[in-house]
């Protein structure tokens, strides 16, 4: 008899090639440490061959493992699109959904989003999980989420992007900066600035700089954040100034600070914020009617 290794099994590879960390990768699964040993040992047995290497300070795949691996995810992939082609014979909304939105945008939509959509599907459960762009498109690939909500263009592999609205970017400046007394707000005139960003790996600091047509070269940047919320308190000590999106302004943020904020007298210095899922989803008609309902939900 041929034994067939379980999608648990290889869910519990895939976890530790991600982690390279025996207990991280159990936590990430919700089993023991041993549990998700003993799972990768009978992965081991049933395929007979070694796919770690494991010491006491590192795990490394060996090459055979990196390809079970890249095959492993393909599988679970595929395994979540066939779940996924049974919630698409449900009527739109009645079944579940795995959502993952961006920091910077998750605080200022879901309130509204949320309510929107318990108010007219009082019986769809949507899952949501706040991250980075980069840790979720890889969650996206993995089959862990169904969709994202982010700011567009995000570099992904196979995946169906749809645009929904814009955020436009505003400059915010301690109330007594110079640059508050401008008349007329120009991208150009963050040159030579000190300005604030949030750390890299959050898409807003791309974004933004691409909205403003800036380069690294072309500013100061004295400290860079892993938070609006930091930023803007360093922004209200007058460290530096900083550009925010509209939606974060208007859901007072700024709010008993010092911080005020100004539009730039430019078109398109804005941020695209739209849905991104797996090409070819069974569920990409839910999806966009899901695009709709947070529309609907933002007044879009």
């Amino acid at each position: 008899m041929v034994h067939i290794p379980t999608l648990k099994q290889l869910k519990y590879l895939c976890a530790v090639a991600e982690y390279r960390h025996f207990s991280k990768a159990a936590a990430a699964c919700f089993v023991s440490q041993s549990t998700l040993s003993s799972g990768i040992h009978e992965l081991e047995e049933i395929l007979g061959v070694s796919l770690l290497e494991r010491d006491k300070k590192n795990v490394r795949l060996t090459a055979v493992g990196r390809d079970i691996t890249a095959r492993a995810t393909g599988i679970l992939t595929s395994a979540d699109d066939l779940v996924a082609a049974a919630h698409a014979a449900h009527e739109p909304f009645t079944t579940e959904m795995r959502l993952g939105v961006i920091p910077t945008v998750a605080p200022f939509v879901l309130p509204k989003i949320l309510k929107h959509i318990r108010k007219i599907h009082p019986q769809f459960k949507l899952y949501i999980r706040e991250d980075l762009s980069g840790h979720l498109v890889k969650e996206l690939h993995a089959g862990e989420l169904d969709l994202l909500l982010l700011a567009l263009p995000y570099p992904a592999d196979n995946v169906t992007e749809q645009h929904l609205f814009y955020d436009q970017f505003l400059l915010a400046y301690e109330k007594h900066n110079q640059i508050g007394k401008k008349k007329k707000l120009m991208t150009d005139d963050l040159i030579n600035q000190e300005l604030l960003l949030l750390e890299d790996g959050h898409c807003l600091r791309d974004h933004a700089m691409d909205a403003c047509k800036i380069k690294a070269q072309d500013i100061r940047i004295p400290y860079q954040a892993t938070s609006l919320n930091t930023i803007i308190q360093m922004v209200a000590n007058d460290i530096g100034i900083t550009v925010l999106p509209k939606m974060a302004v208007e859901s007072k943020i700024l709010q008993g600070t010092s911080v005020n904020t100004k539009a730039f007298n430019e078109d398109n210095v804005r941020r695209s914020i739209g849905l991104m899922w797996r090409k070819r989803s069974p569920r990409e008609k839910e999806f966009q009617l899901f695009g709709g309902l947070i529309s609907e939900a933002l007044g879009e």
